[in-house]
């Protein structure tokens, strides 16, 4: 799925949880897709706003998907709430469901005093169908998807916005390439991070990355990838040699990764320049999928690697990761492969 329908999602929830902070619910929200994490927090919304604790004894209903039928989700909804002016209808697993189609009939014809919640999990409506097509006429929906890598640097800087609280970007770059896309992850360890701010402070730094998080200042792929950047032989040789000494903290198939992306980032600076394009720092930036701030990393990289030298670099990475799967490594440990690669890298 392309960035234009990640960038849709995440607007359309931060509208939709407005909307239910202030009180105003549809009458039903389909919530489906890839990332569960924008359901959960959507469903957690409603809980706490539809309904006030003395109303949830009555007028609160949780079902699953593989316990229930269609016609039961649709008889459950269509009950008349007990002394409160509506009732909290939530299916969960909806992917489960025999059927699903057969909520047509519902989505057609909404209770005004029902708030139904169908959450899927990993799984969407065909947008082919009538029920899609009813659901997006008559209620709300949500079809999630996972950030691409490059996106996730900026998701953090905007979940932290709204909390009041601001990061460093180094401390951000950090926290990227440590939660990868999982938003759930991410999220944790992010309120983590809040929590054990100092009293009084508003921004988070690489002091409480470390501190709260355990990812070293100095020993990350971030330094890495910089060290690489401007050809600091000694100090990315170091780094690569700690990774191998600890496996399990740095997994060799991540730091692969981040050096998939990092010299992918360089092909499509050289590519931009290339196709004679005068762009902004902003505009380049913003192409190669970096924050402005790291601008000047990437600015001498490109000459320290030709575009020749970037495609080669490729594939290095792309020869080694085959090669770290399969008995072609012989006996080299995944320490002894990346400080192989590295070396190849730089020299």
């Amino acid at each position: 799925m392309g960035k234009k329908e990640i960038t849709h999602c995440v607007n359309s929830f931060d509208k939709i949880v407005k909307e239910i902070r202030v009180g105003k619910f549809r009458p039903f929200y389909l919530l489906m897709g890839e990332e569960s994490y924008y359901s959960d927090v959507i469903i957690k919304e409603i809980e706490k706003s539809a309904l006030s604790p003395e109303e949830k004894g009555f007028n609160y209903t949780v079902l699953y998907g593989g316990d229930v039928t269609a016609a039961s989700v649709v008889e459950v909804a269509r009950r008349f709430p007990m002394m409160a002016s509506r009732q909290l209808v939530i299916l969960r697993e909806a992917q489960l469901l025999n059927k699903l189609t057969d909520l047509e009939f519902y989505f057609r014809n909404p209770m005004s005093t029902t708030v139904l919640v169908i959450s899927l999990t990993g799984k969407s409506v065909d947008k082919r169908t009538t029920l899609y097509k009813l659901a997006v006429a008559n209620g709300f929906v949500l079809e999630s998807f996972s950030l691409y890598p490059d996106m996730v640097y900026s998701w953090i800087e905007r979940y932290l916005k709204t909390k009041g609280i601001s990061i460093v970007p180094e401390a951000a770059m950090l926290m990227a390439e440590h939660c990868g896309t999982e938003l759930r992850k991410l999220v944790l360890e992010l309120d983590k991070l809040i929590t054990n701010l100092e009293e009084g402070s508003k921004q988070i730094g690489l002091k409480a990355i470390e501190e709260n998080i355990g990812i070293s200042r100095d020993y990350n792929v971030f330094e890495l990838t910089k060290a690489i950047s401007f050809k600091e032989q000694k100090k990315a040789l170091k780094i690569a040699k700690h990774f191998g000494d600890s496996p399990k903290q740095f997994p060799l198939v991540l730091t692969m990764a981040a050096l998939f992306s990092h010299f992918t980032r360089l092909l499509k600076y050289h590519s931009l320049h290339r196709s004679g394009a005068r762009p902004t720092k902003s505009q380049i930036a913003s192409h190669i999928g970096i924050n402005p701030f790291f601008l000047p990393e990437y600015e001498y990289a490109v000459r320290n690697y030709s575009l020749i030298k970037c495609m080669e670099a490729i594939s290095l990475i792309r020869k080694y990761d085959s090669k770290s799967k399969s008995s072609s490594r012989g006996e080299a440990t995944d320490g002894e492969l990346l400080f192989e690669i590295v070396h190849k890298i730089l020299y």
